[in-house]
């Protein structure tokens, strides 16, 4: 992957798509690495006219790590922002949206549709809100609002606790897809064994970029140290889509109406039987919605960054 050089650190970033097309910037949720993006979805939005650029957030696969920085513990952390104290992290989901600015600098983006996922959901709000003039349209899929209270926080212990295991051997490529697998059958999209074995391949694509756990929990610190975001998600005037499943067992369903309502005139769409994952059968689903909210033309058009 090519490298961008972004306030003091190495980005790896790919683009898909023509270059008069309309830029997309993509951004991955908590922990993974841009290949979690499925290439399938990738290649519907470039059908659609995007021109998709996603990248590795600080702290994942090719980019900056910050294995030397001290961090608290997770369970501290968590009761601290329970609290509504500070929070003590290497860095916060501000660094990581001024990271995407800097990308979109770096590749002469002006402005952008930007999507984002999960924590990359997070990112996204606070990019639209931070910085305006450089977002065309914002889609929010499976995040929150930072919002601390339990209704809308978090989701079933089972689903933390799934997110956070480690895998049996972390050198290991097998152990690491194991690790994957059994991650998604807790948080993801209720799927047949045949359907989540088929979904091999790509875990094997996101552990093959690295996956580091300790990096995980860094990130999960950045989440909490930001804290409640209503605020920043009532100044968003951009486009807005937000997309949550109705089974999602780690955000729950409650955080993305949330988002919703934080957001003057976004639309909320709830996608019943989908978990907290990408799941195959529902991409072009997504596609569509996101190419709606970003009024895609359908084929390669005038670029909103030029």
């Amino acid at each position: 992957m090519p490298t961008a050089a972004v306030n003091g650190l190495t980005i790896d970033y790919a683009v898909h798509g023509a270059w008069g097309a309309q830029p997309l910037l993509a951004i991955m949720g908590l922990g993974m690495p841009a290949a979690a993006w499925p290439p399938a979805l990738i290649d519907l939005l470039v059908g659609r006219g995007a021109r998709v650029i996603t990248f590795d957030n600080r702290d994942a696969g090719g980019s900056t790590t910050f294995s030397g920085a001290a961090a608290i513990p997770l369970a501290v952390a968590i009761a601290r922002a329970a609290l509504k104290l500070h929070v003590p992290a290497p860095y916060t989901l501000h660094d990581m949206a001024a990271d995407a600015v800097g990308l979109l600098d770096a590749l002469g983006v002006s402005r952008a549709h930007v999507v984002g996922v999960s924590m990359g959901g997070m990112i996204a709000q606070l990019l639209a809100a931070k910085y305006p003039q450089r977002v065309a349209s914002l889609t929010s899929i499976m995040s929150s609002t930072g919002n601390p209270s339990p209704r809308v926080a978090w989701g079933e212990p089972r689903a933390i606790r799934a997110i956070l295991r480690r895998p049996e051997d972390p050198r290991d490529l097998q152990s690491v897809v194991d690790s994957l697998e059994r991650k998604f059958s807790v948080i993801g999209t209720p799927m047949t064994a045949q359907e989540r074995a088929a979904q091999r391949p790509h875990y094997e694509r996101i552990a093959r970029r690295g996956l580091d756990t300790a990096a995980a929990r860094r990130q999960l610190l950045a989440v909490l140290a930001t804290g409640d975001r209503r605020q920043w998600l009532r100044r968003i005037d951009a486009p807005t889509l937000v997309l949550h499943g109705r089974l999602d067992p780690l955000l729950p369903v409650a955080a993305g109406i949330e988002t919703a309502q934080c957001i003057a005139g976004a639309r909320l769409v709830v996608i019943e039987g989908m978990g907290h994952d990408l799941p195959p059968a529902l991409l072009p689903r997504l596609a569509d919605e996101i190419a709606s909210i970003a009024d895609l033309p359908g084929r390669p058009g005038p670029d909103p960054g030029r």
